[in-house]
């Protein structure tokens, strides 16, 4: 498609594992005027529905992809192209962008591979992507129980600027799984090992719940090393948490118990697929799993169950930007009273139910 006029909506890549999208449902009528950042179409994934914001801006002329459809990546979703664009010249593109996606043509592009450094005697595994981006570095770290993979949604649009490193921290994902004493302390010096063996001087930090507490320990630790830090949904902020999910999640060895465990950390729970419960399950019995979970669980909680970790006192005197990232329907660490955050809709998980708006949200950092 020569013509510089009209403008491709295409399927975006979330995650490594991404080959293909379904599409689930368009927001948006042929014929409306959209905005850059729109939301235009649910697309459903191995791992989890996410929303697909308008690219550009302009008249959306044609809705290629219809609902149910499942199509490879780069695919042609919809065009958007100004008035004076002929429907002979619409449909053109359109059959063009078909006869593209029936050839086979889009193959998909090679996937970067994690890498992995030696920190203090254990394994740490991360992936980048940007490396070649002028931009500073930004470092994102998961929650308990987690993985790198948690910010699919997230670490490629911020790669378009920035060299972004998500790592798995011990005990979790393809890292060692011994934890030591699982401490915070602990987490946060594999963190600052990591930024050093990596050859990071300085980093944007961003954490999420158990991670939260992790950057900002860090950066309370090593200020000269974190240009800011945005917090979602961060341990230590005070509140109840919710014990019951917490010790639940560190005991299920099944698919029967874990399935409804899952179905908590977000607000929509049928976001939840099949692939991402097999996941975490295939997780959870690897050698080692279980003993540095129960570890980091005596961090996370006390016998009483309440927050074991107290956060909001390594954030005094640290003289960086922090920005406070909260899901409205959080069940697992609900908003306390007093904390200045930004809300969105979503649940523990906003990094992958409200991608958008934490993208926004870290690139005001940035």
């Amino acid at each position: 498609m020569s013509d510089d006029r009209i403008q491709k909506v295409t399927m975006p890549k979330w995650g490594l594992s991404m080959k293909t999208g379904k599409i689930i449902e368009w927001f948006v009528d042929e014929g409306t005027t959209v905005s850059k950042g729109d939301d235009l179409v649910d697309i459903d994934t191995d791992k989890i529905a996410g929303t697909l914001e308008s690219p550009t801006e302009g008249l959306l002329r044609r809705i290629v992809a219809q609902p149910d459809s499942e199509l490879p990546i780069g695919a042609t979703l919809a065009l958007v192209a100004p008035e004076e664009v002929s429907d002979a010249e619409i449909e053109a593109a359109v059959a063009e962008a078909l006869a593209e996606i029936e050839s086979g043509a889009l193959a998909v592009e090679e996937e970067p591979e994690p890498l992995s450094v030696e920190v203090d005697g254990r394994t740490i595994s991360y992936l980048t992507l940007g490396a070649e981006v002028e931009g500073a570095p930004v470092v994102l770290v998961h929650g308990y129980g987690g993985d790198k993979n948690s910010w699919l949604f997230v670490q490629q649009p911020l790669a378009d600027a920035h060299p972004v490193h998500a790592l798995d921290l011990p005990g979790h994902g393809a890292s060692s799984k011994d934890v030591g004493d699982g401490s915070l302390d602990t987490l946060a010096s594999t963190l600052l090992g990591f930024l050093d063996a990596a050859g990071i001087d300085r980093a944007h930090l961003v954490g999420h719940s158990l991670g939260g507490a992790v950057v900002a320990a860090a950066a309370r630790s090593a200020p000269d090393k974190v240009a800011s830090l945005t917090l979602l949904a961060p341990a230590g902020f005070g509140g109840t948490p919710n014990a019951r999910y917490l010790r639940g999640f560190a005991a299920a060895s099944s698919r029967r118990e874990l399935k409804p465990l899952v179905g908590e950390l977000f607000a929509d729970q049928e976001q939840v697929t099949r692939q991402l419960v097999d996941d975490l399950l295939k997780y959870k019995r690897l050698d080692g799993v279980p003993a540095a979970l129960e570890t980091i669980l005596g961090t996370l909680l006390t016998d009483a169950d309440q927050q074991a970790v107290d956060t909001r006192p390594l954030l005094e005197g640290v003289d960086v930007p922090v920005r406070i990232v909260w899901g409205r329907s959080d069940a697992i660490l609900p908003r306390p009273d007093g904390v200045d955050a930004e809300l969105v809709d979503a649940g523990h998980m906003p990094q992958m139910e409200a991608p958008n708006e934490v993208v926004r949200v870290i690139q005001t950092q940035l």
